[in-house]
């Protein structure tokens, strides 16, 4: 299981997310990050809401991601317009193992023309998920019900050739052990968890012994 790390999360209680110093202390424990993106004054930011003076740079991320070249980064697509930005920084570092998801759908065949990496999105509001066949993968996310999303419905994906990120359920203030205990005992190892507690999340996809 890819642990991927939600703003820079590493126990659901970081004041910081969305900074480098969250993201370096996510790459060095092996685990990917999710992060916002817009622009700001002509640049690109990492930040949720509205950009500001204080919001840290895209450039800065990529630069430290140098050092960790096999963690994956999820780019969510804050704002329209920023596509060639994003393309131009990620050939420019030479980032390869990203994917970008969230944005419109006129914005998603934009990227999909520009040959950025996206991930479309399935959810129990979006049961067939758009743009399927150009997409990296899907991006499982439950608001409400997290019922289907089943052991088959990831096995085709996967089976299609595509990348499987699921929405941990506590991203939309949901309990969520009992969902991550169904993921696992499907026993589909290739897949994504985007989540506020990847420590917890790796105790208990990745290691033998799992005590939470």
């Amino acid at each position: 299981m890819e642990i991927i790390s939600h703003r820079g999360n590493l126990d659901g209680t970081d004041k910081s997310e969305n900074t480098t110093e969250s993201f370096e202390k996510c790459f060095s424990r092996g685990f990917g990050i999710e992060t916002d993106v817009r622009d700001y004054s002509g640049k690109l930011v990492l930040s949720h809401d509205i950009g500001s003076i204080d919001s840290p740079e895209v450039n800065e991320l990529f630069y430290i991601l140098r050092k960790y070249p096999k963690q994956y980064i999820a780019l969510n697509i804050k704002a329209d317009g920023i596509g060639v930005l994003l393309r131009d920084l990620l050939n420019h570092n030479k980032i390869s193992n990203y994917f970008a998801f969230d944005m419109s759908i006129p914005q998603m065949l934009e990227y999909r023309n520009m040959g950025i990496k996206y991930l479309t999105r399935q959810s129990e509001l979006e049961k067939s998920p758009v743009l399927y066949e150009d997409a990296a993968g899907v991006w499982l996310d439950a608001f409400q019900d997290d019922s289907w999303i089943d052991e088959n419905t990831i096995k085709n994906h996967l089976m299609n050739g595509k990348k499987v990120c699921i929405v941990s359920p506590e991203l939309h203030k949901r309990r969520f052990l009992e969902f991550w205990y169904r993921i696992k005992s499907y026993k589909t190892n290739d897949i994504m968890i985007c989540t506020d507690y990847p420590i917890k999340a790796n105790d208990l996809f990745n290691t033998v012994e799992n005590e939470l």
